[in-house]
């Protein structure tokens, strides 16, 4: 008797559970093809914002349960484009995918309220995939993003150094995020890159244009958004996937491994990256001296998921070992020369040259640069009240070592540690009236200490930052509202910061007190800014084919430590800076409109801005009474900031071409275009034409892709591709000529190739890519205009005519994925 009861006793709880399940709000329906509406099997699903993923059935149906409410998901399944739907719950309805080839729209959820359809917001955002930038020959994370964005570029110092640049504003103007989390790490610097592993980001968010609205100060120019990959699948195994590759200019290699698992109410992953570098080679220079790098990457995550609720907490290291190189060599031959004396006794013309093993070796040369970045933060999102709050906390501390003295190779020059707390707070209210507000606080404290160094270019600082911010938007169906308001502050303080001369060493260090041999490098400093931003947007859908947008946003940017705190050397930039201490905030108004084309057979975009900045803040070259530069420390120039006002304005399109009667024909081109203007009234007026425009504009540039490829034409094997590229820039003869600041630089073309191979199992599953690229087919020689080698010449002549180190020449490259 005792098993009838235990069976009847199971059989009620199970009904009874049943029966709960069941009265749970659910959104139910089918997931099916158009045309044809066949049912399509194990498509999956996944809730915005959230890692939720459901998986339909061998018949497309699907059901899942939530909290009732509004939700945006988005559908994939092999061989069709994602589609995006909101849908409130309870609920039900069939969802149709359309083929690959007819591109939707994409997801983004950087600088909006929340997660938002590209479509359906006025700013100008741009989308680049895993896919992309795996497909993409390059050496760091900003080169394989703005190749495919047009109005993105980047301030150049050899392969491994790339500083984004959004419509020819970058630095301390463009915003670094990753997952959202702003990135603090000495970004002043002319050489310092973005310390994120390249290997570990899954997808990156660009907002072209001032997202100062929510985020503040350093967002004038938009955002890049580096978001890490983590895992989505549910099936309670231990997924992962590896890359190895080599590049043949430099003889690069790069590896990374990940594996992590996401049972049913949490998650982990563990990523482990690598990549080093000899020095590059293009057929002007011979072997650059000094260019190369050892980096190594590491990352872990834990996450808690439950309906309505996430919270997840990261962690990153950052390690590299980065050559600069300083462009000295042989007056005759050419040669590289390396430094063996210090700066006071180095006479550059009588330098040693290089040796060749030195040149092919890919050990790390005295001189260089060490940077650690590590990072741990959380985030999550919890249901309060009717809305939601979006929690973000992180700590990052950021340490550069450069080495610059050849007598005393482990005394490091410049030695700062910088400690960021970073915090934010989001509330998404519930929409009352079609109006959907979103409430939010922001900021960060900040701490920079000189340690152990010789050379001090800023001071020792604490810096407090604080932002509100107030969105709403309100859909009309065919238009789209959008409006804000920011208000910042931010403190900056630092104390009299005192010098003396060690004994022991002979070098210059840092003094806690005056002492008898002190002196004061930087006088005591307090000051606080503030600045009010805010936007003003509207989208309109004429129909499913043409889309509007039109946007007006005012920015704010407090000036950086270095534009008013600075006065000393920079060892890695071989740069003297002077800043200056009464410098205002910069404020810009920027006006843009897009026009959007979407064809079942062709895409057209085409984006126009405008965008007027007072209290311009730039570099200028310094000269001394002799006419030539000023050389405050021997061997390293001097540049002064100074403080005017700015016009820029330009356009981008981009059309993609993509026959559904022809799907193995894929063509892409774009096209941009930005000038910029200086108006300060009274350096014109002294310098004439040669201050008319800005420094580190880019040329008008071009990039067109022809790819052909093909599917499913053998059992085990998909997405065969070959494609086709040209990148075209410009001759570009608008630059900042004052004191022979930049110089015209000259056009140039660049053929790259690439072709790879998907292979698949049995249950439809890519498991392995192959791919080999080759960049600058032809080998061409050239120097892009933001490269900042170019400006790396001692000497007023050469034998061959060129002056300054040239970009990389041909480089093969080859490339393995694998996922399990």
């Amino acid at each position: 008797m005792k098993w009838m009861v235990y069976a009847v006793t199971a059989l009620l709880f199970s009904t009874a559970e049943a029966q709960q399940i069941n009265e749970r709000p659910c959104y139910t329906g089918t997931v099916i093809s158009s045309p044809g509406n066949i049912a399509l099997p194990a498509a999956v699903i996944h809730v915005i914002n959230t890692k939720e993923q459901f998986l339909c059935d061998s018949f497309g149906r699907f059901r899942f349960y939530k909290q009732p409410g509004r939700y945006l998901i988005r559908i994939s399944h092999t061989g069709y484009a994602d589609q995006l739907k909101e849908i409130i719950l309870p609920g039900e309805g069939n969802i149709q995918l359309l083929p690959a080839r007819q591109m939707l729209e994409a997801v983004v959820v950087t600088a909006v309220a929340g997660a938002t359809r590209i479509k359906r917001t006025p700013v100008s955002i741009a989308i680049v995939t895993q896919k992309e930038m795996t497909r993409t020959t390059s050496s760091n994370v900003i080169d394989a993003v703005l190749k495919a964005v047009p109005g993105i570029s980047a301030i150049t110092t050899g392969p491994n150094i790339s500083k984004p640049l959004i419509r020819g504003l970058g630095y301390t103007r463009v915003l670094t995020l990753y997952d959202g989390l702003r990135q603090e790490g000495q970004q002043w610097g002319d050489e310092h890159g973005v310390e994120i592993d390249q290997y570990g980001i899954a997808r990156a968010e660009i907002v072209k244009g001032p997202a100062s609205l929510m985020y503040g100060s350093d967002a004038i120019a938009g955002v890049v958004n580096l978001i890490p990959g983590l895992p989505a699948s549910k099936d309670q195994k231990i997924h992962g996937d590896a890359i190895t590759e080599y590049q043949s200019n430099n003889g690069m290699y790069g590896l990374t491994a990940s594996i992590g698992a996401h049972p049913e109410n949490s998650l982990w992953s563990i990523r482990a990256s690598h990549k080093s570098a000899a020095n590059y080679r293009n057929r002007i220079d011979g072997r650059v001296y000094n260019t190369g790098f050892s980096e190594t990457n590491l990352s872990a995550l834990i996450g808690w998921e439950k309906p309505g609720r996430k919270n997840y907490l990261q962690a990153n290291l950052y390690d590299n070992f980065q050559e600069i190189p300083d462009g000295s060599r042989d007056s005759l031959s050419r040669q590289f020369s390396y430094q063996v004396q210090e700066a006071d006794r180095d006479d550059i013309s009588n330098r040693p040259i290089v040796p060749a093993s030195d040149l092919f070796s890919y050990a790390i040369s005295p001189l260089h640069q060490h940077i650690q970045h590590y990072r741990i933060y959380q985030k999550g999102t919890y249901p309060i009240g009717n809305g939601e709050l979006s929690t973000l906390f992180g700590f990052q501390q950021n340490r550069r070592r450069e080495y610059n003295h050849p007598t005393l190779p482990s005394q490091a020059g410049l030695d700062v540690q910088l400690n960021t707390w970073n915090y934010e707070l989001k509330y998404n209210f519930q929409e009352w009236q079609g109006l959907k507000f979103t409430y939010g606080i922001n900021g960060m404290l900040q701490q920079n200490i000189n340690r152990d160094a010789t050379d001090f270019p800023i001071p020792d600082y604490n810096l407090f930052d604080i932002g509100s911010y107030l969105l709403v938007k309100k859909d009309l169906r065919k238009l789209v509202l959008t409006g804000g308001v920011r208000a910042d502050s931010r403190h900056v303080h630092w104390n009299n910061f005192y010098t003396q001369t060690d004994p022991a060493t002979g070098f210059i260090k840092k003094a806690n007190s005056m002492g008898n041999t002190g002196s004061l490098a930087f006088p005591a400093y307090d000051r606080q800014f503030s600045g009010v931003s805010g936007s003003l947007g509207m989208v309109y859908n004429f129909s499913d084919l043409l889309t509007v947008k039109a946007n007006l946003a005012r920015g704010y940017r407090c000036p950086s430590i270095p534009e008013i705190g600075s006065d000393g050397l920079d060892p890695g930039a071989r740069i003297y800076y002077i800043g200056n201490r009464q410098f205002n905030p910069e404020f810009n108004w920027q006006s843009d409109l897009g026009l959007f084309l979407n064809y079942p057979d062709a895409e057209l975009s085409l984006e126009f801005f405008d965008n007027r900045i007072s209290n311009y803040i730039f570099l200028q070259k310094l000269y001394g009474p002799n006419g030539q530069p000023l050389e405050t420390v021997p061997g390293n120039f001097t540049y002064a900031y100074r403080q005017g006002s700015a016009h820029l304005y330009g356009a981008e399109a981009s059309w993609l071409i993509h026959p559904t009667q022809i799907r193995w024909l894929h063509f892409q081109q774009s096209l941009a275009w930005v000038n910029g203007l200086n108006t300060d009234a009274e350096l014109l007026k002294t310098e004439g034409e040669d201050a008319k425009y800005l420094p580190l504009i880019p040329p008008f540039k071009t990039n067109s892709r022809l790819k052909f490829s093909a599917g499913n034409t053998k059992k085990d094997a998909d997405d065969y591709f070959l494609q086709l590229e040209l990148e075209t820039s410009a001759t570009q003869h608008h630059f900042y000529a004052v004191d022979n600041t930049e110089t015209a630089t000259a056009g140039y073309v660049l053929l790259n190739l690439g072709a790879g191979i998907s292979f698949r199992n049995r249950k439809d599953v890519a498991f392995c890519s192959l791919s080999l690229s080759v960049n600058n087919v032809f080998d061409a020689a050239y120097q892009s205009h933001q490269n900042r080698l170019k400006y790396f010449e001692y000497y007023r002549q050469s034998p061959n005519g060129s002056a300054g180190i040239y970009n990389m020449g041909r480089n093969i490259a080859v490339k393995a994925v694998f996922n399990w």
